[in-house]
């Protein structure tokens, strides 16, 4: 699709996301703000990463709609650990947060323990009635336990493997996508690729990070055996109970065991500029990641990435809520934006724009969706791989503090891939400071 027609497809997407809910009438007001006042409002919204709200012309699209109030993106390009970081530390001062925040699947779930903090998104005027825009997982992943609405879904980071074509070309390997995505149909396999890549001496490592490639298998695994992954439905810590753990630990270091990591720490400076540089061909790849391949790589590597099927199938790796703050002013206008910017259409414009998934199944079949293709990665149909995914997905349960144990377990692993610890040793450290980190 040409720059003109994605331009002319946003356009009428906006479009369309004004006349949705141009109409729409708010049933709870706060004081003086409610949005059928000619008091003017800005409202403040929180991100991390690129949401690309901006970018597909949002905000813009919301104020037309609701003309007296204009929305102030902040966060853009922080981590996860600042906002999350920023948001903890406004909350328990009770004041600071942005109207709307951004939370992420794997964070949210330290926020519901805090749920008296967030607004019950269920009690707002046609919140309940989108339910079936969203994946029914997705939709229940934004609750708690006891029922309360606090998140509305963005994306979801249905699963697939991005690799270099140039790197590929210079080990003597396939480089169209669907031969790339026949080498490997199981983990064991792309490791035998990873040593066949590796001995050809391309000057680059097969796979970026391990922690990264665990990662996705393990929520892969995950998602196909128990469920769950460092805690179980009731909560309980299993990091040395859950099979899927341990047997995702032993693939990654076995990944490790053959030369096959670029041994990067992901996020980080180093790790960013070595999608431009060469210096590893794969990368597990949910949705939002190729944005931000773009991003790092830079125009001058257009066409040296393409996107084939992850190994084992699918899985998911990341995505994102909307949630309201219950200290903010305007309430009412922050979860007006909130149902804004997570209809279908709305996360349609992102898709196009930066490659956020919908969370959205309705999005998946539309003929808009199935035909477009980036043409960053060689025009690769990342409508048809990642829709396809999505639809296949299957939910994994993330508990109170996933986020920290997480970090802690592949901490240990990163251990093993810097050679400091033998994997015995790190799978110990795992279970021990994993099980510090829950408390």
């Amino acid at each position: 699709m040409g720059v003109t027609s994605r331009r002319r497809t946003y356009a009428a997407v906006a479009m369309i996301a004004v006349a949705a809910l141009a109409t729409a009438a708010c049933s709870k007001k706060d004081d003086n703000t409610g949005t059928n006042t000619a008091k003017p409002v800005e409202l403040t919204i929180e991100v991390f990463g690129t949401f690309g709200y901006t970018e597909a012309g949002l905000y813009s699209a919301f104020h037309a709609a609701h003309p007296n109030i204009t929305v102030k993106e902040i966060g853009t390009g922080q981590g996860l650990g600042d906002e999350n970081t920023k948001l903890a530390q406004s909350l328990a001062a009770g004041a600071g947060s942005a109207d709307v925040v951004a939370l992420e699947e794997g964070t949210i779930t330290q926020f519901k323990g805090q749920a008296q903090n967030f607004e019950d998104l269920s009690k707002y005027d046609g919140v309940t009635a989108l339910q079936s825009n969203f994946l029914p997982w997705k939709w229940e992943q934004g609750k708690t336990k006891d029922g309360k609405l606090i998140g509305l879904g963005t994306d979801v980071g249905s699963l697939a493997m991005c690799y270099r074509t140039d790197l590929f070309k210079k080990a003597g390997l396939p480089t169209d996508r669907d031969a790339v995505s026949k080498l490997w149909p199981t983990w064991q396999d792309y490791i035998n690729v990873g040593k066949q890549f590796v001995a050809k001496k391309t000057g680059g490592k097969f796979l970026d990070a391990a922690t990264n490639t665990y990662n996705a298998i393990l929520t892969q695994t995950a998602g196909n055996g128990s469920g769950y992954t460092y805690y179980d439905k009731s909560d309980n810590l299993v990091i040395d109970k859950n099979a899927d753990i341990k047997s995702s630990w032993d693939t990654t270091v076995s990944i490790i065991q053959a030369g096959l990591s670029a041994n990067l720490s992901a996020f980080g400076d180093e790790w960013n500029k070595a999608f431009g540089s060469g210096a590893f061909a794969t990368i597990a790849c949910p949705a939002w990641m190729l944005g931000y391949i773009k991003g790092q790589a830079g125009d001058s590597n257009a066409n040296k990435w393409d996107v084939a099927s992850a190994p084992g199938g699918a899985g998911n790796w990341g995505g994102s809520f909307l949630a309201v703050p219950s200290q903010g002013k305007h309430k009412t206008e922050a979860a007006e934006l909130a149902k804004f910017l997570t209809t279908p259409e709305a996360q349609l414009s992102v898709f196009q724009k930066e490659n956020n998934l919908p969370s959205s199944p309705v999005i998946y079949t539309k003929p808009e969706f199935q035909a477009f293709k980036n043409p960053y990665f060689n025009n690769a149909p990342v409508g048809v791989i990642f829709g396809a995914g999505a639809q296949n997905l299957k939910p994994v349960y993330l508990g109170p503090k996933n986020q920290d144990v997480r970090s802690a377990v592949e901490d240990a692993l990163r251990s093993v891939e810097q050679g400091k610890r033998t994997p015995d040793q790190a799978w110990q450290d795992a279970i021990a400071n994993g099980t510090k980190a829950a408390k």
